[in-house]
């Protein structure tokens, strides 16, 4: 046996295709003899269960599901495989029958464990043709996973197409038609035929032609002409007449009949395919098809697609037409706008399903409204083409996802911006300390006696780099950061580490509008961190001296350069040599060339004072 199993998508349901079967190979491949692992009980009712018109099939779950024991087998099945009921009844599904216990197992043990019901469907397959089929379903109840067969036999694979059972029965629905099948003096009728004459199945339908059961007196004759030709042997027959459904409607009906005779000239099989045309003058009465197609009437991003691929008998949705911005009244569906598609293997899919080289697509591809190159959609289409009594259908969606697109290019390009940045953020961190750490080790080579002088350093360069980091922790643009803020609350930490602590005074003026990027803001903070701290080293060497005051002033030159001063009230110095010596100028004057800037002293008539000089603009590192 040769087996393939399929999911469709839109029935919902688990295609199973068994191939080269015969009566051995399903006793074959169906049943290896085992011991039993449990006794069963007696079945009640196994008389009445011979007489229901399907297989019932009762599993027990083992060992968790695991694997199943099964408690009761089909009839049919028993039959096929010439097997007798206690030949399988309490044996483990995967010893007496692998094979089934793969295609089973994954439904099986969903079923069992969400208690959902599952449809599946199997079609067995000799020498090509299918020669029956069975819609299956899987249920749980009292604690066991129950399979119902509705076992089928077909005359010949061409006459009558199950496999499709699903989607027929909503293109029927939708089109108004609907079929049936006769074979051995039963019937088989197709959903659509009950939706024609409004009602619903009942249990002894397949016993006569409820069609012609509700034809109106004066086209009875119209029905007699119909049997008569199909008894005289007549392969095809076609007529319109008329019926009164149960709620009392009148619906003309067109009916084409197909027969097959034996060689002796006795009637094999018909099939039936009915079409409702009646002209209803009730405005407002509506085909289903409109009806389904008013649920996506406020969809502009969304569409039904009802027989796309056909250029007759198709009808979208409204989204359709606002997608591909097409005019309704005047659209033909040649499939001229497929040419609008930008990408070749979209097209190329398109092609092969028009020719029936495959039976669905299932794309994303860019589209040009009319072909205009510069309106831009991305879009979804989802089509499934089918064969049902002998003609080809097809059903889709075409789904507008540009939006949905525009921001997950957003999203994307957002999360590899904000990867960047925190590379660059880590990348600075890693720089700033090893900067300290070499700041730190000068000084301790300078300053061995006096930790406090070391401890008060670090102590600002720390709270100014915390001040950066912390500003700079939620902005995306490093290239435009307001310095005056920055400068405010470097003096709010200097006086709470040393002003109040030595009573000195911050005092700065910056101009509002003077935007640094992050390459230079950090060696500036950190240069004015080190001229405030030469400051209150030499400036104050009278602790209670009061009104002490340290200022900066930063101002913009031009459009590239902007200004520092910072000066003190201090005692001033006596030997611009000496001073311009000690360890706290060379680290000043290596961060203004790292600032790309220049330093000079100021020639003040009391205090001190630094005059900075540098660039507003520099280049930037960060990619954004």
């Amino acid at each position: 046996m040769q087996i393939e199993k399929k999911y469709r998508k839109i029935d919902d349901v688990l295609e199973v295709n068994i191939y080269d079967l015969s009566e051995k190979g399903l006793a074959k491949g169906f049943y290896r003899p085992v011991d039993p692992i449990i006794e069963i009980d007696a079945i009640p009712f196994k008389k009445t269960l011979r007489n229901i018109p399907c297989d019932i099939n009762i599993y027990i779950p083992y060992n968790n599901g695991e694997d199943f024991i099964i408690y009761m087998m089909g009839v049919s099945i028993l039959e096929r495989a010439n097997l007798h009921s206690k030949d399988v009844e309490g044996r483990l599904l995967s010893q007496i029958s692998p094979e089934f216990k793969e295609i089973l197992y994954d439904t099986f043990y969903e079923v069992y464990k969400t208690h959902k019901t599952k449809k599946m469907r199997f079609g067995y397959y000799e020498n090509g043709k299918l020669v029956r089929f069975a819609n299956v379903k899987v249920i749980y109840e009292l604690e066991r996973v129950i399979l119902i067969s509705d076992l089928k036999i077909t005359a010949d694979e061409d006459e009558y197409d199950h496999e499709n059972e699903n989607r027929s029965n909503f293109i029927e629905y939708l089109s108004q038609t609907g079929s049936f099948y006769k074979i051995n003096d039963k019937f088989s009728w197709t959903q659509g035929i009950y939706n024609i004459i409004n009602r619903s199945r009942k249990e002894n339908d397949e016993y006569y032609n409820i069609i012609f059961d509700m034809v109106i007196p004066e086209d009875r004759p119209i029905i007699e002409n119909l049997l008569k030709a199909m008894d005289e042997k007549v392969q095809k027959y076609q007529t319109v007449f008329r019926i009164e459904t149960p709620d009392g409607i009148v619906k003309y009906l067109d009916m084409s009949i197909y027969s097959k005779f034996h060689e002796n000239g006795e009637l094999r099989s018909s099939y039936g395919l009915v079409k409702d045309v009646t002209k209803s003058s009730n405005k407002e009465t509506m085909r289903p098809i409109d009806f389904i197609l008013n649920g996506f009437k406020k969809s502009k991003k969304l569409a039904l697609l009802f027989e796309p691929l056909s250029e007759q008998d198709f009808v979208f949705s409204e989204g359709f037409y606002a997608i591909v911005e097409e005019d309704k009244e005047t659209y033909s569906n040649k499939k001229a706008i497929i040419k609008n598609i930008k990408e070749p293997e979209v097209i190329e899919s398109f092609r092969k399903l028009l020719n029936r080289e495959i039976s669905e697509i299932d794309e994303t591809f860019t589209y040009y409204p009319k072909g205009n190159r510069n309106n831009i959609k991305k879009c979804e289409i989802y089509i499934e083409s089918f064969d049902s009594d002998s003609e080809t259908h097809s059903i889709g969606f075409l789904t507008d996802v540009t939006e949905d697109y525009k921001k997950q290019k957003a999203l994307r390009e957002a999360n590899e911006h904000q990867t960047v940045l925190i590379k660059e953020v880590h990348h600075r961190v890693k720089n700033n300390l090893q900067v300290l750490n070499s700041f730190l080790n000068l000084e301790k080579r300078a300053y061995k006696n006096q930790p406090n002088i070391i401890i008060d350093h670090m102590q600002s360069r720390l709270s100014s780099l915390a001040i950066l980091h912390e500003k700079t922790y939620n902005t995306e643009d490093f290239k435009n950061i307001n310095l005056k803020n920055y400068v405010e609350d470097q003096d709010a930490q200097l006086t709470n580490l040393i002003g109040l602590r030595d009573g000195i005074e911050f005092v700065s003026e910056v101009d509002d509008d003077l935007n640094l990027s992050i390459e230079i803001i950090t060696p500036l903070l950190l240069v004015i961190d080190e001229l405030t701290m030469n400051a209150i080293k030499h400036a104050f060497p009278d602790k209670t001296r009061p009104n002490k005051m340290i200022r900066k002033v930063i101002t913009k030159v031009d459009d590239n350069t902007a200004k520092l001063l910072l000066t003190d009230n201090g005692v001033g110095i006596d030997n611009p040599k000496e001073i311009s010596a000690n360890l706290g100028c060379e680290i000043i004057k290596s961060l203004t060339r790292q600032l790309d800037g220049t330093i000079k002293l100021l020639n003040l008539e009391n205090g001190t004072g630094y005059e900075i000089t540098f660039p507003i603009k520099m280049e930037h590192t960060i990619t954004q």
